[in-house]
């Protein structure tokens, strides 16, 4: 399983929107800019996350958008299947002979527990000071 950019760059607009609960919308534009990113391509992410019911959208010159819901009410696994799918390690588990299916099922509930225990609050406070491990997962 791979995340692509879709994945990647809609967690970086749901967490700059969870930085901000509770204040006034924000701008695809701020978002982009502070990260480096395309503001088109942010607002084809925008589409998929308001129809989830993710977040909503300030229309007006202060306009942009906010939160759905409580950054604790919505996790990373939430924003994952909306923009990428559903989690699968492999395509055709069902073929796979039983020690193989086992192990790609136990992948993929390891993968869904991580992305469904972690919150946006959770991400929103992490600690951006400690140097962090790089890991290279190839699966």
């Amino acid at each position: 399983m791979k995340i692509s950019t879709k994945g990647k760059y809609g967690l970086t607009i749901m967490i700059a929107l969870a930085k901000k609960h509770g204040n006034s919308p924000t701008s695809l534009k701020s978002i982009a800019h502070e990260n480096n990113l395309s503001e088109h391509y942010l607002e084809q992410l925008a589409s998929p996350l308001r129809n989830a019911g993710l977040v909503k959208s300030v229309r007006g010159a202060y306009g942009g958008y906010v939160l759905a819901n409580d950054p604790k009410e919505i996790t990373a696994g939430d924003i994952i299947r909306v923009l990428e799918g559903p989690i699968t390690p492999v395509e055709g588990i069902e073929n796979e002979e039983p020690a193989k299916q086992a192990l790609w099922m136990r992948i993929r509930d390891a993968v869904k527990d991580v992305l469904d225990t972690t919150t946006l609050d959770d991400l929103s406070h992490h600690n951006d000071d400690r140097p962090q491990e790089a890991y290279m997962f190839y699966i």
